[in-house]
């Protein structure tokens, strides 16, 4: 059984760093940079991955029987994961238009 406390600092670091790395993609695509775009999709999805894996195993500690104590900081991890599963949805949806775009047309 892994330690909870750790369990879900970690989930909060790696849905963190994703939701950054994303950020970091669309600016990136902005400027046209997009091979440096694809990479910070990448560490996204690699960091995303790793916080789901965290969240499946607290699911599982859980059992549905509220065996895992709901804090503050849980609540909060769960709300960076689950903004930087919506980032990458539309971070991935808004480069596409990105490259789309004819070159300069984005830079502002």
């Amino acid at each position: 059984m892994m330690d909870l406390e750790t369990s879900v600092m970690e989930l909060l670091v790696h849905a963190g760093s994703a939701r950054s790395s994303l950020l970091s993609a669309l600016q990136l695509a902005r400027r046209g940079e997009f091979e440096a775009a694809s990479v910070r999709l990448e560490e996204a999805k690699a960091g995303i991955g790793r916080a789901h894996s965290l969240q499946t195993e607290l699911i599982g500690m859980d059992e549905g029987c509220g065996k895992v104590p709901v804090s503050l900081i849980l609540v909060h991890a769960q709300d960076h994961l689950m903004n930087a599963m919506l980032i990458q949805d539309l971070a991935t949806d808004m480069i596409e238009l990105y490259r789309r775009l004819p070159q300069g047309a984005g830079n502002d």
